[in-house]
């Protein structure tokens, strides 16, 4: 009896064969050099490099690295802001076979030294603008790795930690470097840490297949076309960057370098370099809105903007747009690469009134196109929720963007990735249109007398208040209840007022057991990526 398993179609699979080639970002950066080859790739002060520059470049760091022993599975770890060394690691580092290891700069030496002895770091690309938290990390832990040090003229120079100048290290490289693709698609890209909020961060381990597809995803979602001119707001070590360094290099679009958030050179960017895109945390957006420089005169002409890492307020997102942005909310972690869902805008929806279009807008929507499944499921038994858009379960990931796991850390990468799906932490509703709606993290929600409070729903709405700048909410214990909401509000500069007058206005608009019983004016705690960190927060609420 015939196999019924068998097709004339079967055959092995040969990674000799002319038909296979694994999927890896450094194939976009190749490309570029190839087919645009004088078109500006970075811009950064008056500093400008062409595709052709910046592949050369690529290759010379990926020599030198060569040269000083880094091969497959090497960890090469950066201290860098956005500046075109970056650029030139998201390639070099990955043709070596090594991992790139971008770090968050606002670590501490402590959280540093742990990162380097976790991910056993090799060589250590650094700015001198950290070279004091550097120098006490590397006196604190037991790697021991070469130090290469990036001088930028673009702002004062740190005390050198090596004789090691990163121009000069990649002078002595071969331009003609063999630039080939990873044996294995499968092969560790990239080492992400977590923020480590409650107690040591997990290793984040990134995929070439992971990579490519999710540039590829990017390009589509943010309805990018050949050479957009993007601006680096967000830093590039965050999320893979959202996997711009390689849609750019896809592309052959121009990196603009911002080392750090400035709303006088934003604007100045998008008019002196002709800005079509940038990435930002919704903070950074509310910086953005109470900038006189953003008021003084209107933009240009339009900028797109994706928006996430948090869930922004509607208020926000329509004042933006009013500004002359197009905004995009996207969606994702850490662990999915980067981000990978977002508001696919539906040009129906445009002729919704301002309030209905900023309730769709606010949804973080559905997977890129190269994304496999997301789902609003129940996080036990991974059963998908009620398309209500009330029903709140947990949002689950499977497919390409997905990582490999937690470095070093079985258990933590089994719970991950329990019932076969990763678990994100977030708690959403499912519309029934298939987009979902995050309500909180599953750590963020408020208990209180057994009703949940999305913190969100909250937000939103003091957001509304005129006088209101940034606004965080938290749970806060209390002996009837079990917890309560507490706010914590910035005010706008300027503006005054009272604690009475915020709870009066949530209670005027919301259900009482929702309102805030406590608010407390103060500056809101931030990472680096422009997160506010609740983690704090709650701590201060603990003691009110």
């Amino acid at each position: 009896m015939p196999d019924q398993n068998h097709s004339p179609y079967d055959r092995g699979l040969d990674k000799n064969a002319a038909n296979y080639m694994a999927l890896s970002p450094i194939s976009f950066l190749k490309r570029a050099a190839l087919v645009y080859p004088d078109h500006t790739s970075v811009i950064h002060g008056d500093i400008r490099f062409t595709w052709a520059e910046t592949f050369s470049r690529a290759r010379c760091l990926a020599a030198a690295l060569s040269a000083v022993g880094v091969t497959r599975g090497d960890t090469v770890s950066l201290m860098l802001p956005n500046v075109p060394a970056f650029v030139d690691a998201s390639f070099g580092v990955l043709a070596t076979g090594g991992v790139l290891n971008s770090l968050n700069t606002r670590l501490d030496s402590d959280m540093l030294a742990f990162i380097f002895d976790h991910a056993n770091t090799k060589v250590l690309i650094v700015d001198t603008q950290f070279s004091a938290v550097i120098r006490d990390a590397l006196g604190k832990c037991k790697a021991k790795p070469l130090v290469i040090d990036v001088e930028d003229t673009l702002t004062k120079a740190g005390e050198r930690l090596s004789d090691l100048e990163y121009e000069s290290f990649i002078a002595h490289g071969d331009p003609d470097f063999r630039w080939e693709l990873p044996s294995d698609e499968w092969d560790a890209a990239t080492l992400s840490y977590t923020s480590g909020t409650t107690g040591n961060p997990k290793g984040v381990v990134a995929h070439h297949r992971g990579l490519y597809l999710l540039a590829i995803g990017a390009a589509i979602a943010s309805e990018m076309l050949q050479h957009p001119n993007y601006l680096w707001t967000l830093p590039m070590f965050h999320g893979n960057g959202w996997c711009y360094p390689y849609t750019l290099a896809m592309l052959a679009g121009t990196n603009i370098c911002l080392r750090s958030i400035d709303c006088g050179a934003i604007y100045q960017a998008i008019e002196d370099h002709n800005v079509t895109f940038f990435c930002a945390a919704p903070t950074v957006l509310n910086m953005i809105l109470n900038s006189d420089e953003f008021h003084r005169r209107s933009l240009p002409h339009t900028v797109r903007v994706m928006t996430g890492g948090a869930a922004p307020s509607s208020t926000i997102l329509k004042r933006f747009e009013e500004l002359g942005f197009d905004l995009i909310h996207v969606y994702g972690l850490t662990e999915v690469l980067g981000a990978d869902t977002y508001c696919a805008w539906k040009p129906e929806w445009d002729l919704l009134t301002d309030e209905e279009r900023m309730k769709k807008k606010i949804r973080q929507g559905v997977g890129y196109v190269t994304t496999e499944d997301t789902i609003v499921a129940d996080p036990h038994s991974c059963e998908a929720v009620p398309r209500d858009g009330d029903t709140i379960g947990e949002v689950l990931k499977r497919g390409h963007s997905v990582m490999r796991g937690y470095l070093k850390n079985p258990e933590a990468t089994e719970e991950a990735f329990a019932g076969g799906w990763f678990h994100t932490g977030d708690l959403a509703v499912w519309h029934q249109d298939g987009y979902i709606e995050v309500r909180d993290r599953s750590k963020d929600i408020i208990i209180s007398g057994g009703e949940n409070i999305p913190t969100i729903e909250i937000e939103d709405l003091i957001h509304s208040h005129p006088d209101v700048a940034e606004i965080a909410v938290v749970a806060k214990p209390d002996e009837h209840w079990g917890e309560v909401p507490c706010a914590f509000v910035t005010v706008k500069k300027g503006r005054d007022v009272s604690e009475q007058a915020i709870i009066d206005y949530c209670r005027s608009r919301i259900a009482h057991f929702k309102c805030p019983k406590r608010v407390v004016f103060s500056e809101l705690p931030k990472t680096a990526t422009g997160k506010i960190q609740k983690f704090r927060l709650r701590d201060l609420a603990k003691d009110l």
